[in-house]
């Protein structure tokens, strides 16, 4: 047990509860959250019934059950069928609301947030039903102390000429849209498949990322193709890149930052890579905490800290470095991560040593 736990034990002090206080309150950054993702049960059933879509279930714990993964791809079996309650830009507006609610109950200051159009446009959602609610979410959230920004993904399972119409689409909005990056099923669709699409984005001056999901058949081939050949400015999961030492310094070297979801790894390979992110932590790697789909994970961001902390036995200090990754990592300027990390430490100093 750490130093830190040690010394609460001496005062007589609750070990659970300390941390869980100090990693709820410490102000936080999330850079791995979809907004489809945060479509909870009882919003899910009054979208359903105000909309007219029948979705199999009529109560909050059916769709409760209805919520069971065994790999990534029982859960997009899930995923996205639920997302045809999802019809007007009100309704896209409150799910994000809902999510930048949740953000300010876990002292997330900070939030770059992904969204996937094409799971909205192949079911015949207006491009700009979908953003306009978004984006209205994104501008409401600073009234609850949430700095958000919009992350535009593309469907890997997608083709690459898809792709590329709703890059296009995506033009109309540029100055709206911080980055771009691709997610959804990795099996047969590598990072080169989009190599062409995302030379344009990093040539229009969008940041980009990548999801590189964890245990993937090519997982470290992958993550290779990501890194050195589309140039991503960030991974997202990516802990299978321990397999390449080669690729571990060059991360290192770069600053190029991993976006982990420890509590959804243990829903799709129940296994956290809870020792994987702190090897990488420890090897000085960028690696950061996040909730991916905290609806269906059950796990808003204060929790995955704290069980990967408690699972793995973090130190105060290790939480304290994931913390302030996240807001290194950032898509921001160098202004406003020094104020960020500025109200990390008053807090840090606050609850003292």
């Amino acid at each position: 047990m750490n130093s830190f736990h040690n010394k609460l034990k001496k005062e007589g002090k609750c070990v659970t509860t300390i941390l869980k206080d100090f990693i709820t309150n410490i102000p936080k950054a999330e850079l791995h959250l979809h907004l489809e993702g945060t479509l909870e049960p009882d919003l899910k059933l009054k979208l359903a019934l105000k909309n007219s879509i029948d979705i199999g279930q009529a109560t909050i714990e059916e769709v409760q059950a209805s919520y069971q993964f065994t790999d990534l791809t029982s859960f997009l079996n899930v995923y996205y069928p639920a997302m045809n309650v999802l019809q007007e830009e009100d309704d896209f507006y409150q799910l994000a609301m809902a999510y930048f609610r949740k953000a300010k109950e876990n002292n997330i200051h900070y939030a770059e947030v992904f969204f996937d159009p094409q799971a909205h446009t192949s079911r015949g959602i207006a491009f700009d039903t979908l953003f306009n609610g978004y984006y209205r979410a994104t501008q409401d959230a600073a009234s609850l102390g949430v700095e958000a920004h919009l992350i535009l993904c593309f469907l890997r399972d997608f083709s690459a000429e898809s792709a590329l119409e709703h890059y296009e689409l995506c033009l109309l909005y540029r100055d709206k849209i911080l980055g771009i990056g691709l997610d959804s099923d990795e099996r047969d669709n590598p990072p080169g498949k989009f190599k062409a699409v995302f030379r344009r984005a990093k040539e229009d001056g969008f940041h980009i990322t990548m999801h590189c999901d964890i245990d993937q058949v090519g997982s470290i081939e992958n993550i290779r193709e990501a890194l050195l050949e589309i140039g991503v400015e960030r991974l997202d999961h990516g802990t299978n890149i321990v397999e390449d030492p080669t690729l571990v310094d060059y991360v290192r070297n770069l600053e190029i930052g991993l976006t982990c979801c420890p509590v959804s790894n243990s829903f799709v390979v129940d296994d956290m890579k809870g020792s994987e992110i702190k090897t990488l932590l420890q090897q000085g790697v960028k690696v950061t905490i996040n909730s991916d789909d905290p609806a269906y994970f059950q796990s808003y961001l204060s929790n995955d800290f704290y069980q990967i902390a408690d699972r793995y036995n973090l130190s105060r200090e290790e939480v304290i470095a994931l913390v302030k990754n996240a807001f290194e990592i950032a898509w921001i300027s160098p202004e406003s991560k020094t104020k960020y990390l500025r109200q990390v430490d008053a807090y840090i100093q606050s609850v003292g040593a």
